[in-house]
């Protein structure tokens, strides 16, 4: 936790009016940068700092929970200094002038936000990228990642049961928080020999270990893994070392894997011929190769039949992910011989769910927990004068212009400005 006393020496010459934003992106997202007793807290700690939160009949806090502690609902943020979201905020919503922390979407060239990125730039906003606040090292600072694991995780156990009609659980997005969903998790009853596998070793895996402990499934090594049996379910995680291979043979490390992807290939096939479920925790870089194949699918030994694609990447390294699923129905069937998608419970199918925006099925646990981040990691920097350049980092354009950092994105913008003059 944040030494508060330490932070207020920086805010005592300045007087910083934050507003949180209620959410205008559809479909809607019930989530929020600060939870009630967050915002509380930062108004009782930091004198120098008035918050406001903007009325919103769509997050899962509804406002009352924030008057109810004193937090000042509004419907004007117009005489913000700082306006917090959690998704894009709709073009026509955007205040000139103002500092924005939200997940913009904008640094890998999404296409669909180009317009956003313009706007910004036109309205001289300085943008602040949660995605993109790290320390000096370039560890990511705050995310979703733990609750995207947490809910993928149990959402994949959710397949497992409707595809083998061994147990029933509620839905996460129906449960008050996450110790109801927890409490659902004494109903899963799993084969004694069942076999679990993990790729990745970020947030999002941590947050899935976190649901396998409480489930008590205990963890063996990658090599045991593939050469054991068990007379209890077990998971294995993988690291890139586990699952890929040099092209030519030779050993190597991760920052070789990192550095040059193309040189590697795909070492996943012989976990897939002796698991039963496969949870993704990775980040995929387009360069590397793929993790299993849609030719690697169709192979008689392919063991998988429940996989749990959180990394969510399209047609890409997870062949059976062929788009996004949604909350409301999560699940659906990939048939590897004719590549299609059928019914989930279709007998030849491998039961996909990827559901791409998994942390708001919990909205008020993963608000709380990107809450306590932000405060604890981001607020100390925000405030005082950046000495360690984690707000600079994260700044994509201000005072009209893409900062030196993203001038990548000249060219991305430009191309929408060309469109707009035609």
């Amino acid at each position: 936790m944040v030494d508060f006393s330490y932070i207020c020496t920086f805010v005592k010459w300045y007087n910083m009016k934050i507003g949180i934003l209620k959410e205008g992106k559809t479909p809607p997202d019930e989530r929020v940068p600060l939870s009630p007793s967050q915002c509380k807290e930062i108004i009782e700690h930091f004198p120098a700092i008035s918050l406001v939160v903007q009325s919103s009949n769509v997050r899962r806090f509804k406002d009352e929970e924030f008057t109810n502690l004193g937090v000042e609902v509004v419907d004007d943020l117009n005489d913000c200094d700082v306006l917090m979201g959690v998704k894009e905020v709709p073009i026509n919503d955007l205040i000139p002038n103002k500092t924005y922390l939200y997940f913009s979407h904008t640094i890998k060239k999404q296409v669909y936000n180009r317009n956003l990125l313009v706007e910004m730039i036109n309205k001289k906003i300085r943008m602040v990228d949660y995605e993109v606040l790290t320390n000096a090292l370039g560890t990511r600072l705050i995310g979703f990642g733990k609750y995207a694991g947490i809910v993928g995780c149990y959402n994949t156990f959710y397949a497992f049961g409707k595809r083998t009609k061994l147990f029933e659980l509620k839905r996460a997005y129906l449960c008050a928080d996450r110790n109801e969903m927890e409490q659902e998790l004494s109903k899963i009853a799993l084969p004694t020999n069942f076999k679990l596998v993990i790729t990745g070793d970020g947030r999002v895996s941590s947050g899935i270990i976190e649901i396998l402990t409480k489930l008590n499934i205990q963890s063996v090594s990658a090599n045991d893994f593939l050469k054991n049996n068990f007379d209890e379910p077990v998971f294995a995680q993988l690291s890139v070392l586990d699952y890929n291979k040099r092209k030519d043979g030779k050993p190597f490390s991760k920052k070789d894997f990192y550095e040059r992807p193309q040189e590697f290939e795909s070492n996943f096939l012989p976990f897939a011929q002796v698991a039963d479920m496969y949870i993704t925790g990775h980040f995929w870089d387009n360069k590397a190769p793929f993790i299993f194949s849609r030719n690697d699918a169709k192979l008689p030994n392919f063991k998988i039949k429940i996989i749990g694609d959180i990394s969510c990447d399209i047609n890409a390294p997870i062949a059976s992910t062929l788009r996004p699923s949604t909350i409301k129905e999560p699940l659906y069937g990939y048939n590897p011989i004719t590549e299609k998608e059928v019914a989930f419970d279709d007998k030849d199918a491998i039961t996909v769910m990827a559901v791409d925006n998994l942390p708001c099925e919990l909205p008020k646990d993963a608000s709380s927990e990107f809450g306590r981040e932000f405060i604890d990691k981001v607020l100390p920097h925000l405030i005082d004068d950046d000495k360690e350049d984690v707000i600079k980092r994260a700044t994509i354009c201000e005072n009209g212009d893409l900062t030196p950092r993203y001038e990548y994105l000249r060219d991305f913008v430009k191309e929408e400005r060309s469109v707009n003059l035609k």
